[in-house]
């Protein structure tokens, strides 16, 4: 098992997508780093494998996770291994508040997905699919609110769209669509600053991040 877990890094120019890695303690590849993961054990089922590897590497629960993919090239690894890879988004308020805390996991640094070392084994293709797939699926889903606290405004959430993008966004285009959005419910708070006050809006919990298919609605 290995997961994919972005979040988000906020930074004065923009904000930027990053992913934890491990330094790996043995060989193949001893002192490389590597996406997280582990052997899957004989009673676990792949969804909760994948939730046990983020806990362990992050402390945290994801706010959306998706199977990728099954990656089994015959060289990927000295001896034969198949790995069933997940993603996941991590609210970045929650990222932030626990890597400032003691209870930081050891091992374990976050990288900018744009300026990754060579990592072990084939995860750089990985990671590379992994964000390929994210930034598809924020095209036509609302997981881009997977990255956000529970309130937010219209231009936090138009810069997760950016980041995830890698392109700026017209702001006035933006608010067109997403106002009046059954996704987004406004509130009563105001975020205030050096400019005018922004309104606040908050996930509506009764619509689903993303569709996943007839598997999740059973």
């Amino acid at each position: 098992m290995s997961t994919v877990i972005f979040s988000l890094r906020s930074r004065p120019e923009a904000d930027t997508l990053m992913i934890p890695l491990v330094r790996r303690t043995r060989d193949p590849f001893a002192d490389a780093w590597a996406l997280p993961g582990g052997w899957l054990d004989e009673r676990e089922g792949l969804d909760d494998a994948a939730s046990r590897t983020l806990a362990e590497t992050t402390a945290l629960s994801p706010s959306y996770l998706e199977q990728l993919y099954a990656f089994g090239d015959v060289d990927r690894s000295p001896t034969r291994v198949v790995s069933v890879v997940y993603w996941a988004l991590l609210r970045s308020d929650l990222v932030d508040a626990q890597r400032a805390s003691e209870d930081a996991p050891e091992n374990v640094e976050w990288f900018d997905v744009d300026d990754l070392p060579a990592l072990a084994f084939d995860h750089n293709r990985i990671v590379e699919y992994a964000l390929w797939r994210l930034r598809n699926k924020v095209g036509y889903s609302r997981i881009a609110h997977g990255l956000l606290p529970d309130e937010f405004t219209l231009t936090e959430l138009r810069e997760v769209y950016e980041a995830v993008l890698g392109r700026r966004l017209d702001p006035s285009n933006f608010r067109r669509l997403l106002e009046g959005s059954e996704a987004l419910l406004p509130t009563e708070s105001f975020r205030t600053g050096k400019h005018r006050p922004a309104r606040l809006y908050r996930y509506n919990s009764d619509v689903a991040l993303a569709d996943r298919g007839p598997l999740e609605r059973r």
